[in-house]
């Protein structure tokens, strides 16, 4: 692997006094052009560890550890310094993109908030950028979603939306946090398909959040195993599905081949695939 892009170094999160610790001594390194998936069950930690990067936690949190970036520790950074940070440097994509953009706000406005204020683009140009963007993700009349309200657009086309955003400013980290869980099954494909090619064509590292073991299989190079706020194991995508070491890991497995051969019986019984 190449140098890492996002270092994270005996992250800890806790709350009210302290006693409890959410997540205790995370480490781990993101390279530009590589898709780490944090995996584990609901509660595990790996939304907080997200959300640590972007130094977005709720302030009843406390935080410590290292979170460097290029080699700076953002985590010690004042809040006018971050905000340079965050769309520039590190990027997020949220789980559910209605809750994310602005109802009452045209996506060409949210599209190109961002791209004036950190790359000092006048509105015509970064009308453009954003279009191109919109292209990058599949859109095929970027001019007419650039006008529309996010209520006007389906599930899967908001979230292509937020992805076009996130990488507007071509940051070098991109952070998915359940990026498909809200979209059918179809629609879930098409995005993890457009992640991998992006990372691709932009070069970005992707922090990839799920609990889908199947999706870390599919699009992941590296994977960390998160459970009770703590990293289990990591390793290649190879080493740790093929061979896991902990028991933790090798449940999660066997919970996703479970479920994956009840859905080929009940497609062996009825003719019909099921999802």
């Amino acid at each position: 692997m190449s140098s890492p892009y996002l270092s994270v170094r005996d992250l800890s999160i806790s709350f009210g006094s302290g006693e409890f610790r959410a997540v205790r001594n995370v480490s781990f390194d993101l390279a530009r052009g590589e898709i780490l998936a944090l995996v584990g069950e609901s509660g595990s930690g790996k939304s907080l560890t997200s959300l640590s990067v972007m130094r977005l936690l709720p302030e009843a949190a406390r935080m410590t550890g290292r979170i460097e970036i290029e080699g700076r520790d953002i985590a010690v950074l004042p809040p006018r310094q971050m905000e340079d940070v965050r769309g520039a440097k590190i990027g997020m994509i949220f789980q559910e993109p209605m809750t994310s953009l602005n109802p009452v706000l045209t996506i060409a406005r949210q599209m190109t908030e961002g791209l004036i204020r950190h790359n000092g683009l006048s509105r015509r140009e970064a009308l453009a950028a954003a279009a191109t963007c919109l292209e990058d993700v599949g859109f095929a009349e970027p001019d007419r979603v650039l006008r529309q309200y996010p209520h006007q657009l389906s599930g899967g086309m908001r979230q292509r939306v937020m992805i076009a955003a996130a990488l507007a400013l071509k940051p070098g980290i991109l952070i998915a946090d359940e990026p498909t869980t809200a979209l059918d099954v179809t629609v879930q494909a098409q995005v993890l398909d457009l992640l991998v090619d992006l990372k691709s064509r932009y070069g970005s590292g992707i922090l990839l959040i799920t609990h889908d073991i199947g999706v870390v299989a599919e699009t992941a190079d590296r994977v960390a195993v998160m459970r009770g706020g703590q990293i289990l194991e990591t390793g290649t995508v190879d080493e740790v599905l093929g061979a896991p070491t902990h028991e933790y890991t090798r449940a999660l497995l066997a919970s996703h081949l479970t479920v994956e051969k009840s859905l080929r019986l009940r497609k062996d019984e009825t003719g019909v695939a099921t999802s």
